[in-house]
This record gives C-alpha cells, sequence and structure tokens, in this order.
C-alpha cells in the first residue's frame, strides 16, 4: 500500500474520531444543557466528518486503488496526489473551525476553496490513470 494512502487513511480515522467527539459533546448537551456556544461545534462536526472522514478516505484509497500506469510500478507523479491531500486537510480544518473563528466568513471561504482545489488537483492527477478496457 503507497505511504499516500496510508497517511490518508490514518488522517481520516482522526477525523472520524474528531466528528464523533464533537457529536457526543453535542448529545450530552442536550441532555445536560451547558453553554450555548457548544452549538458552534456543529459545522466542524458535520466538515470533520463528511471531508475529513469521507472524502479522504475516499481519496486515499482512489490513490491506492486506481489502475497503474505501464510496468505496473508508477502511480503518476505523487507530488501531485500529495497536494491534493494537504489541500484537503487545510480545507477541512479551515471550514470545519471557520464559522466558530470567524462570523464574516473569510475563513470558511478559504477553507472551501481550498477543498475544491483538493477535488481538482486529485481529479487532474487520477484522469490520466483511468482508461477504457482494452479489447
Amino acid at each position: 500500500m503507497p505511504r499516500l494512502t496510508r497517511w490518508a487513511i490514518r488522517a481520516s480515522l482522526l477525523y472520524l474520531g474528531l466528528g464523533f467527539t464533537l457529536g457526543g459533546v453535542m448529545l450530552v448537551a442536550k441532555i445536560a444543557p451547558g453553554h450555548p456556544l457548544v452549538w458552534r461545534l456543529l459545522p466542524a462536526h458535520i466538515e470533520f466528518l463528511l471531508i475529513g472522514w469521507m472524502a479522504q478516505l475516499a481519496m486515499g484509497v482512489g490513490f491506492w486503488i486506481l489502475p497503474r500506469f505501464a510496468g505496473g510500478v508508477s502511480r503518476g507523479r505523487e507530488s501531485v496526489a500529495w497536494l491534493a491531500c494537504v489541500l484537503l486537510n487545510a480545507g477541512a480544518v479551515l471550514a470545519g473551525l471557520g464559522p466558530a473563528l470567524d462570523p464574516r466568513g473569510w475563513i470558511l471561504l478559504w477553507g472551501r476553496a481550498a477543498e475544491v482545489g483538493a477535488a481538482v488537483v486529485f481529479a487532474a492527477h487520477a484522469w490520466l490513470r483511468v482508461k477504457p478496457p482494452s479489447v
């Protein structure tokens, strides 16, 4: 299994744990009302689970499972896939924490831009590896 895939899957599992923890904190706040600001964790909970866990897991597995180039060893320019992974993580953190830190929405905007950039960069990397089946 390539190193990028291992790191992406590990990071996605960390996001899963963070997302479940934030969700648990909000569930406890429903039973025993505490500080009302606990509900500001909801965007981070959603972002960490949807983007941090699901999208990153899909990217990591996609990098591993897509067909290799001729010769069977090369997965293309791995630096491009690493860039997609870094952009996705930066975007998940910025978009998750942005609403709580910046009410004007600039951090959220930068986070979403990083996530879109990650999707575009990963798609560009994977595009060359997806080929029609040979006849």
